[in-house]
């Protein structure tokens, strides 16, 4: 699986270069947040605000009104927990195009509790007008600024940096999640870097004999497209989700709602972290710790199935998703 470095600072110099409303903020993590070429290709457009996040997010409501789209960039933590007031009431009351880029989303960094933003899209939810994307790798990267650009409002991405794969040939789509492979034992919903993580064993789950659905989640809100209503319709023994988040306000939130407003009386299993914030350690150390990897995976598929199934880590495969996609693509022609 090929690895792609600093993907969205190379891409959104390319992609803003005809779009002069476009600014870009910083809140001095400006190569930390991957805009440093932006900061050098168009410097009139950069605008560096130093460690006040809540300043930052007053002035990009108020350039917004003037007719600009600030692409804000920081620490995801220090700008939901340190700015939430002025999100709310400089950006998201008014309705305004400011699209805010959260970095580090939940276990992807070392840095601790005080660096993981392991609670953010629950946090987010509930703010009115906020629309929520979260990449999972450099298609995502991407193509989640046509998506967000899209949106008449505000918008929150859940960002990734540094070396990432590139699992998808196909751009990211507003509301709609990736059906990556078909099943009617159980449906799995991931999002984000457990997508990824997911990969490595659902077709060695299919091999053993499950029948897995497994979709793929960018758009947190909205939240609920028909793929995933029909999937968990027909689904025999149940639900599963996977997040890099804690299994209270994210996607797992998200699922059991859904599943309660639409009377989908199914089992659901939710992945991520629990009532507990994490420690510092590499993503690979913390995914294990805490429950989050491919192996908490086929646990929570032996419980609901009720067997156990003959699965340990040598049997972890690298993802091959576009072999999955044109499984997919082929099954729907």
């Amino acid at each position: 699986m090929k690895l792609e470095a600093r993907v969205h600072e190379k891409n959104l110099v390319k992609w803003a270069a005809d779009k002069p409303e476009v600014v870009v903020f910083s809140a001095d993590l400006t190569n930390s947040t991957e805009i440093g070429l932006f900061k050098e290709t168009y410097p009139d457009r950069f605008y560096s605000f130093g460690m006040t996040e809540q300043n930052m997010m007053s002035a990009a409501g108020g350039m917004a009104r003037e007719g600009f789209t600030p692409f804000v960039h920081t620490f995801a933590v220090f700008m939901y927990r340190r700015a939430l007031d002025q999100i709310e009431m400089s950006i998201a009351y008014p309705n305004l195009k400011v699209r805010i880029f959260g970095f580090l989303p939940g276990i992807t960094t070392p840095g601790g509790a005080s660096h993981q933003a392991i609670n953010d899209i629950g946090v987010l939810r509930t703010v009115p007008n906020m629309t929520i994307l979260e990449t999972a790798d450099a298609t995502e990267v991407e193509s989640v600024l046509d998506v967000a650009q899209s949106v008449d409002g505000p918008v929150y991405v859940r960002q990734l940096r540094g070396q990432i794969p590139r699992l998808f040939k196909e751009p990211m789509k507003l509301g709609k999640s990736r059906i990556l492979s078909k099943g009617n034992d159980v449906v799995l919903l991931t999002s984000g870097i457990m997508t990824e993580e997911a990969l490595k064993v659902t077709q060695v789950l299919r091999r053993s004999g499950v029948s897995i659905e497994h979709l793929h989640i960018s758009t947190h809100k909205p939240f609920g497209d028909d793929a995933i209503l029909d999937a968990i319709e027909k689904v025999k023994y149940g639900v599963i989700t996977m997040e890099n988040h804690t299994i209270f306000g994210g996607l797992g939130s998200s699922v059991a709602e859904l599943m309660a407003e639409k009377a989908l009386g199914k089992r659901l299993v939710r992945i991520g972290l629990k009532d507990t914030y994490a420690h510092g350690g590499s993503k690979e150390y913390l995914m294990k710790y805490y429950g989050l990897d491919a192996m908490s995976l086929v646990k929570a598929v032996e419980n609901l199935l009720g067997q156990k199934l003959d699965i340990d880590e040598d049997h972890l495969e690298e993802p091959q998703i576009d072999q999955v996609e044109q499984i997919i693509k082929a099954e729907d022609l």
